[in-house]
């Protein structure tokens, strides 16, 4: 595997390389250097926006879900596409108030909106802890793809060390313009690689996709449905209606809205973006085509099923190209992660406590917060044991907590005072935390309640008492609020 390795190297050092020449000497605000300068058109708005699912949790999570799990992991094809078809109505009021507003985080949305500092600093914290898995899951999948076809001359933490440093460096050098035409690239090679591999494999060894799913069937019958116990359609709805309110409200796509120079860029993105979410399919036909060819892969190991088959199936230097893919696929993202967490931490946390600081202290603030996140990321990424799906609903159960004071914010007349809307986020993450700490559910407080109680979603649990507590605060401390100070 000394060529496929070596293909890798070269990904990595180009993309360095092309972050160098494409960082933007004029970026010496943060404004400037986390967004672009809010001068993105479609294209790169339509990248930033929708190939941030193009993760490693495309080329690992995807196929390792569908490998272990079977049918449940139609709910990915599910949640995007209703999240997509939300950002029609959804980005451009965001994209308007923070364009008048002059806003560059996520927590300056809410801080403005509200009218409350103490709000904005709630949020900047729960945003930076539901960073902390997006970019764990990144860095895993690199981990688990230099490890894998090096075949074990380097061990994951090294792995994970080289490309943490590599992330880091390129965000520190480029900023969101060279991670925005690196997206295009990562983007590109994605759609190359999962699509040649959804159709070729199953083709190859079950002589279609339909004959594969015959096969399957056979051998486990009721894989590719819904089991009865578990992941149920219970799990299965509550978790696609979490996972599609939170797909933006990640700080890093939240923020993306704002590179835009226009508002119907979402509205012409959002009818397309959908197509984005086929690549997530292909992926998934690479795990169903490994299931009876790559038998035996357990816990962790099962992220390893579309790696496991290609090596099978291809030299070294195919396999060169389908690593280096799915290393861009975690470098890019990571470093848009990281870009928008270190802005964050400067504008949100440095800035309030040290407001003396000039524009360019605070970019230089902004920079050194890359390392910070970058080795708090590692050292979780080399702790936690959890699958790379099990990761991203985590961070999507923390993350969704921040809808329902957004969304409040949007109406004419919004239902939450700034009392309610910090009530109702300490509530939902306190809730998160809990069970993500315990392993406490439902049915451990419940073990009466019925069947479909039990199984659903802890996060969809958590949001609905975020909305009650937000609620019951607001009535209670002004029954009437003053109508948003929505932009229109």
């Amino acid at each position: 595997m000394l060529i496929a390795m070596s293909l890798i190297a070269i990904v990595v050092l180009a993309a360095l390389i092309a972050g160098f020449f494409e960082k933007d000497k004029r970026a010496l605000t943060v404004d400037q250097w986390a967004l672009g300068g809010r001068k993105f058109g479609a294209v790169l708005v339509f990248v930033l926006m929708a190939g941030e699912i193009y993760t490693s949790f495309t080329f690992l999570g995807a196929s390792g879900f569908a490998y272990g799990r079977g049918g449940v992991v139609f709910y990915i094809l599910s949640y995007t596409c209703l999240g997509f078809m939300m950002s029609y109505w959804l980005l451009p009021p965001v994209w308007r108030f923070a364009t008048e507003m002059r806003l560059v985080t996520q927590p300056d949305f809410f801080e403005k909106k509200y009218n409350s500092p103490m709000l904005g600093t709630a949020v900047a914290i729960v945003g930076l802890i539901a960073l902390i898995p997006y970019l764990i899951l990144q860095l895993k999948g690199l981990g688990i793809i230099t490890e894998t076809l090096s075949q074990g001359r380097i061990k994951t933490p090294v792995a994970v060390a080289i490309g943490a440093v590599a992330m880091a460096l390129y965000v520190i050098i480029s900023g969101m313009k060279g991670s925005a035409w690196a997206a295009v690239v990562k983007d590109g090679t994605t759609w190359i690689v999962c699509g040649f591999l959804g159709i070729y494999l199953p083709y190859h060894y079950y002589g279609g996709i339909g004959k594969m799913f015959q096969e399957i069937e056979i051998a486990r019958p009721g894989f590719a449905a819904l089991p009865g116990s578990g992941h149920t359609i219970v799990w299965y709805c509550s978790t696609i209606f979490l996972s599609a309110l939170g797909l933006y409200m990640w700080p890093h796509t939240f923020c993306a809205a704002y590179t835009s120079k226009s508002a119907i860029a979402f509205r012409k993105n959002a009818i397309l973006m959908p197509i984005y979410s086929l690549v997530m399919m292909f992926a998934m036909l690479v795990g169903f085509a490994a299931v009876l060819r790559v038998p035996g892969l357990e816990g962790q190991q099962i992220d390893l099923s579309l790696l496991k088959l290609s090596m099978a199936t291809f030299d070294p230097w195919n396999v060169g190209i389908i690593g280096a893919a799915g290393v861009l696929a975690a470098l890019v993202p990571g470093a848009t992660i990281l870009i928008t967490g270190a802005t964050v931490i400067s504008n949100n946390i440095c800035w309030k406590f040290y407001p003396s600081l000039s524009t360019y202290q605070l970019t230089n603030c902004a920079r050194v917060s890359v390392i910070l996140i970058t080795s708090i990321a590692v050292y979780f990424t080399l702790a936690v044991g959890e699958s790379i799906v099990a990761i991203l609903i985590m961070g999507y159960s923390i993350v969704t907590q921040l809808f329902p004071s957004l969304f409040g914010s949007l109406l004419r007349r919004n239902p939450f005072t700034k009392e309610g809307a910090l009530a109702g986020i300490v509530v939902g993450l306190g809730t998160v935390g809990i069970v993500s700490a315990t392993g406490l559910n439902i049915a451990t407080f419940f073990p009466d309640a019925p069947m479909f109680i039990k199984e659903v979603n802890t996060g969809f649990i958590a949001l609905t008492l975020n909305v009650m507590v937000g609620l019951l605060v607001s009535i209670a401390t002004e029954q009437w609020p003053s109508p948003s100070n929505r932009i229109r």
